[in-house]
C-alpha cells in the first residue's frame, strides 16, 4: 500500500495535486503500472483509473503552460531583437563608393 492511497481518489486534486510535471508524471506511470500488473476489484480499478485520469489531465496542464510560457519567451526574444542594431549595416552603406571607381 503507498502513502498517496490514504485519500483514496481525490489524490490528484485539491493540496495534494502534484506541483511539478515530473511528479505528476510520476505518478502517473505507478498508477499505470498497479493498473497493467495486479489483480485489482473493480473498484480499486475505476479508483486508479479516475486518478490516472487526473494525473493526466494535471501533466497536459503543466505542459500547455511551459508551452505558452516558451512561445511567450520567443515572442519577447524576437522582439528585443528588431531593436538591436545590426553591426554590419554601417559597413555595408560605404561599400557603393568602393563601386564606382570601377
Amino acid at each position: 500500500m503507498s502513502p498517496r492511497r490514504t485519500q483514496g481518489a481525490g489524490d490528484t486534486r485539491g493540496g495534494d495535486e502534484p506541483a511539478s510535471f515530473e511528479d505528476a508524471f510520476s505518478r502517473l506511470e505507478e498508477t499505470v503500472r498497479k493498473l497493467e500488473t495486479g489483480p485489482l476489484s473493480l473498484d480499486d480499478s475505476t479508483r486508479l483509473f479516475e486518478e490516472g485520469m487526473g494525473l493526466a489531465k494535471r501533466c497536459n496542464e503543466l505542459l500547455s503552460a511551459t508551452e505558452l510560457k516558451v512561445t511567450r519567451l520567443q515572442s519577447a526574444f524576437a522582439e528585443q531583437m528588431r531593436f538591436v542594431p545590426d553591426d554590419s549595416d554601417p559597413d555595408d552603406d560605404s561599400d557603393p563608393d568602393d563601386d564606382v571607381d570601377d
